[in-house]
């Protein structure tokens, strides 16, 4: 999995749909629209599902245009059509289409997210050639929210630091999380959301990657560090558990789509190749 954006994809915008010699992100509610052997839908196969509710040009992806169309949810799909949730169609679809299904999904939600301007409650229109929302009534604009949000893999000798979340699947930990605040550096608040999280000090933070995260808009940055001194005390209503593990000997891990995975199998190589 790439989290960079790929070298062959060139995001932009436009109002008017491109020709239908595209690729189509589509949507029905918040779920991805596929075809029988899991294959992005042609332009002709969504007719039946009448009148899209957003139909704009995102992007180039080796020279062929990137279309994100939407439906609300609910609406009635043919039997060759079928929807999945963004997260599950990592590894059905190919890794470029998946980066690119990311920015759809991101777009669609600042689509839906600004119909009327947040100013005067008047109905905005997108913008021609950016992604923006206009009031045509106080010419506010609107541009899609990207939110900062930190990670970060904690190393103590041959262990690494995992927790998890009240929300996630039942014996999956990860590495540590938390948004940043306005103000506040990357770096700054990896050392708060770590004293917040588990109540100890970090130092050598090392940059590791980056990955926009469209669950719905968050861009996340990673990093790993030394642990320094403290005792594990879980944060009350954040952090359920939380715990050293051993490099081969650790809990099961989050989804191989997340920047989490591959930040902690990039950890656990080095400790490996330390051990040796």
């Amino acid at each position: 999995m790439k989290f960079l954006p790929t070298e062959r994809f060139t995001p932009s915008f436009s109002a008017q749909a491109p020709s239908d010699a595209a690729h189509v992100l589509a949507f029905v509610g918040d779920d991805l629209l596929l075809t029988d052997g899991d294959a992005l839908p042609h332009p002709a196969f969504l007719t039946a599902l009448g009148q899209p509710e957003c139909d704009y040009g995102i992007g180039d992806l080796a020279g062929v245009p990137c279309r994100l169309m939407a439906w609300p949810q609910g609406t009635a799909m043919p039997a060759t059509l079928y929807t999945v949730p963004l997260r599950a169609a990592h590894g059905r679809i190919h890794d470029e289409f998946f980066l690119v299904a990311a920015r759809a999904k991101q777009l669609l939600h600042w689509d839906r997210d600004h119909r009327f301007c947040g100013r005067c409650g008047t109905a905005t229109r997108a913008a021609e050639h950016e992604a923006a929302k206009v009031c045509p009534a106080c010419n506010n604009r609107m541009y899609p929210r990207v939110s900062p949000a930190i990670m970060v893999l904690i190393r103590r000798g041959d262990e690494l630091l995992l927790g998890r979340s009240p929300h996630f699947k039942p014996g999956v930990y990860s590495a540590l999380a938390g948004f940043v605040e306005p103000g506040e550096t990357a770096e700054a608040c990896v050392h708060r959301e770590v004293m917040e999280e588990v109540g100890i000090k970090v130092d050598n933070l090392r940059w590791f990657a980056s990955q926009s995260w469209p669950f719905p808009h968050s861009l996340m940055l990673a990093f790993t560090a030394d642990y320094v001194s403290g005792e594990i005390v879980p944060q009350p209503g954040e952090i359920e558990d939380a715990r050293w593990f051993r490099f081969d000997a650790l809990p099961e891990m989050p989804s191989p789509a997340s920047i989490a995975r591959a930040l902690i199998e990039a950890g656990v190589a080095t400790l490996r190749d330390d051990a040796r």
